[in-house]
């Protein structure tokens, strides 16, 4: 495996035990979350942080902040939406 891949591992792993944890799942479309992954993965090299790959980042640290992700608006998005905004998270099938 390339050290790309093994990250991109590394964050699908976190990203599946954090759905696990709040009751979600990861939307079963490999493609994008491959691609939600990646920004992830680009974001924390650019910025040292973790953004959410579908929200603008400004550069102040203490606005952006809540771009982390999972962003502030990740639970209520999947609740009422069924999906964050990106997509990454979505509801479990006990949930619908």
């Amino acid at each position: 495996m390339t050290e790309v891949e093994n990250k991109l591992a590394d964050l699908r792993r976190w990203a599946e035990e954090y759905a696990r944890h709040k009751g979600f799942e990861l939307n079963p479309d490999e493609k994008l979350v491959d691609a939600i992954l990646r920004g992830l993965m680009r974001n924390e090299e650019k910025y040292g942080v973790r953004y959410c790959p579908c929200r603008v980042v400004t550069g102040d640290p203490e606005k952006d902040k809540p771009k982390i992700c999972p962003c502030i608006w990740m639970e209520e998005d999947v609740k009422t939406k069924g999906r964050c905004h990106c997509g990454l998270f979505v509801k479990g099938e006990k949930d619908e």
